[in-house]
């Protein structure tokens, strides 16, 4: 017969052991944490693997475009975009800024934090953009082009 001691030993073990697998669980897979970066360079090539001898460009973004780092390999990295597409990336094309893009068809950029605002330019589905400020639920952004205005957080990525 083992000693009632011992048998709750071995249960609070069992309990940390399965409360660290079930906190470790989001991080292993990679899931919870994701860095997000943007890049930097005016353009840039999405590639279909780490490397430009073999991989083919798979399309091109602008500078402030949004990606969510899945893994680095080398010097290269592999991640997501605001659609859910993947590629790879050179890493020296990526940087931390704060950057965010539109996700919605046609959306008003505003001359203040809010719709009683002006709108002073309107921007496609898939415009990056810089994020300069926060305001409750508005964000300033600037453009590639320098392009300053507002835009309201639900319609950005």
């Amino acid at each position: 017969m083992v000693p009632r001691s011992c048998r709750s030993g071995r249960q609070k073990r069992r309990i940390w052991f399965i409360m660290l697998i079930l906190l470790m669980s989001p991080v292993l897979s990679g899931t919870v944490w994701a860095e997000r970066m943007s890049v930097e360079a005016d353009k840039a090539n999405i590639r279909s693997g780490p490397g430009t001898d073999k991989y083919d460009v798979l399309w091109e973004v602008e500078r402030y475009h949004p990606v969510e780092v899945i893994r680095k390999q080398g010097d290269w990295v592999f991640f997501r975009d605001f659609e859910g597409d993947e590629g790879w990336i050179h890493a020296t094309l990526l940087g931390k800024g704060v950057t965010v893009i539109t996700r919605t068809d046609m959306v008003n950029i505003r001359s203040g934090p809010g719709t009683q605002h002006d709108v002073i330019f309107k921007a496609e589905r898939g415009v990056p953009f810089q994020v300069l400020k926060r305001q409750g639920d508005w964000i300033q952004i600037r453009s590639a082009d320098g392009d300053e205005g507002w835009i309201h957080k639900k319609l950005v990525w």
